[in-house]
């Protein structure tokens, strides 16, 4: 058990190691996903116009970029055995999703066809998809790294397995959230003939969510 343990606890550690090149201080993917989500909700509980979405919204860019050297080192893992892969993937699903959420919520914020309201509304959907999905990652930390022996190996890589799947399906509903609140935004600037500029807006074909 000692063994398997240290396999997986090694898929999430590893990538905070410090380099020759810089020190990186993440090493805790729960409580950096806890960050984003706590500077999220800032625009929920303080953001009455778009100036003041905008402005709280830059400190959730700011965590995340403190983070995506830690999502990046830990992409770059190959040599893994498979439960410990499961829990990889599990922690950059989550990293996915507060990408998502950073990358096109800040182009919503450019978006005209969003009133402060309407995006307030949005970030308060996407900080409970993020929410669910930090609260999953925090149960696999603590299944990874108990040294409780009230769970066999297969208890616990069957715990690894369903959190897994419930991150992929909060990732999967992320991308359908994201799909959703450009659709709106698409379907307005046609009546204004400005389908050009939010297409333009979202990204490259590959960064699009619909």
């Amino acid at each position: 058990m000692k063994k398997i343990l240290f396999m997986v606890s090694a898929a999430i550690m590893l990538a905070s190691a410090p380099s020759a090149k810089a020190q990186f201080v993440v090493t805790d993917p729960a409580n950096l996903a806890s960050g984003i989500l706590n500077s999220a909700n800032e625009i929920i509980q303080t953001s009455s116009t778009v100036s003041n979405v905008v402005k709280n919204f830059k400190e959730v860019e700011k965590v995340y970029n403190q983070g995506k050297e830690y999502y990046d080192k830990l992409q770059a893992i190959n040599n893994l055995v498979k439960d410990a892969r499961k829990v990889q993937q599990t922690v950059l699903l989550v990293g996915d999703v507060s990408e998502m959420y950073v990358q096109n919520f800040g182009r919503m914020l450019n978006d005209p066809n969003f009133s402060a309201k309407e995006l307030t509304a949005i970030a308060k959907g996407y900080s409970a998809l993020l929410g669910e999905s930090t609260e999953l990652l925090k149960e696999l930390k603590q299944i990874v790294t108990s040294s409780s022996l009230s769970l066999s190996d297969k208890e616990r890589m069957d715990i690894i397995d369903r959190v897994y799947k419930e991150v992929k399906e909060y990732h999967s509903l992320v991308r359908y959230y994201t799909n959703k609140n450009i659709s709106v935004s698409i379907l307005r600037a046609k009546k204004q003939n400005s389908t050009k500029r939010v297409l333009e807006l979202y990204g490259t074909p590959n960064q699009k969510y619909w």
